[in-house]
């Protein structure tokens, strides 16, 4: 099987160097100072070792033309969400007539109704995909639902560091069994992944944005790590409150969650002091996640009759908050 890793940012280039280790035939769709810095020095993976860091690298066929990879059997899209119109049609150009698209991004992604609710996937969402390019570009019939729970960052262009053991929860977002499906659990257990199988991927993918909608954009409003975060008892309660209204969304939707916020806080307050996406974004000054972390749950919020004054709040200020730094689009102005 041949595979093609879109975005090697922290995700995308932890996975093609696992996978390029073990000997899978991997390509990469890459730009700028990473496609220099992996066509230069390989890419470059430091993860823990038995006498502390180590660094491999690993070469790999890269390019920022789709065409010169040409068409493969798995497209795994590891960009974030708000890159994701840029890259589409260089997706739909690395398909061939059975390609899959291993779907490996935080929050509510375009195919996320496809095999879960009829009625609400033939909706137009303002947060997810306004206009239906990206489901016109990369059908949701080839996508594989994924969800990751890793550790991992880029301090340099090419290089990843991975912090912790990977984890990805691979599923058919109708829940059926499928050639596809066993071919992508394979590859990723063969490289290394801790690997698990999901007949309802959307609950998964549920379950990893309740607490991603509140953290992310808790940490990038204060610019505290996760663990100040939960430890003032007014913003606990607060980030309390959004969950609860996202885990009334998601039990009428089908995906209920069956802890409270506070046990949940208790896992995460676990990990300790860590900086979450979108503050890393924030201090990159990259763009920022926001719709398909928390306006995509406002969204699904009204559609479905859930009121969200906290979701609103924390939505509205960090909107706000990002809009100010150029790190979110202005307001289409009225005529």
């Amino acid at each position: 099987m041949r595979i093609a890793i879109v975005g090697l940012g922290a995700v995308g280039g932890l996975t093609a160097a696992m996978m390029a280790r073990v000997g899978l035939e991997v390509c990469a769709l890459a730009r700028g100072k990473t496609l220099e810095a992996v066509r230069r020095n390989g890419l470059q993976l430091i993860e823990p070792g038995p006498d502390g860091e180590q660094c491999s690298q690993y070469s790999l066929e890269v390019s920022d033309d789709p065409r010169a990879l040409g068409r493969v059997d798995l497209v795994v899209l590891s960009v974030k969400a708000p890159a994701l119109p840029a890259v589409a049609d260089s997706v739909a150009a690395l398909l061939g007539p059975d390609t899959a698209i291993l779907s490996a991004m935080n929050g509510v992604p375009w195919w996320f109704f496809h095999g879960l609710d009829a009625a609400l996937a033939k909706r137009r969402w303002q947060s997810i995909d306004p206009d239906g390019s990206l489901a016109a570009r990369m059908p949701p019939s080839r996508v594989i639902g994924s969800v990751l729970h890793l550790g991992a960052s880029t301090p340099a262009p090419g290089v990843v560091r991975r912090a912790t053991p990977v984890r990805i929860i691979i599923g058919e977002p109708d829940g059926r069994e499928s050639v596809r499906c066993d071919a992508a659990v394979a590859a990723f257990e063969a490289a290394g992944f801790q690997t698990d199988r999901e007949a309802r991927i959307q609950q998964e993918v549920w379950f990893k944005l309740w607490g991603n909608m509140t953290m992310n954009p808790v940490s990038a409003l204060t610019g505290a790590t996760a663990d100040r975060v939960l430890d003032d008892p007014l913003v606990r309660g607060f980030v309390s409150r959004a969950m609860t209204e996202a885990s009334a969304i998601g039990a009428r939707i089908g995906l209920p969650i069956n802890i409270s916020p506070e046990e949940r806080h208790q896992v995460t307050r676990k990990i300790g002091a860590f900086k979450t996406s979108m503050l890393q974004d924030v201090e990159a000054h990259r763009p920022i996640e926001l719709d398909a972390l928390v306006g995509s749950v406002q969204e699904i919020g009204a559609a479905v009759g859930v009121d969200t004054p906290f979701v609103d709040a924390l939505l509205g200020l960090t909107r706000l908050f990002a809009r100010t730094r150029g790190l979110y689009p202005e307001a289409p102005v009225k005529p």
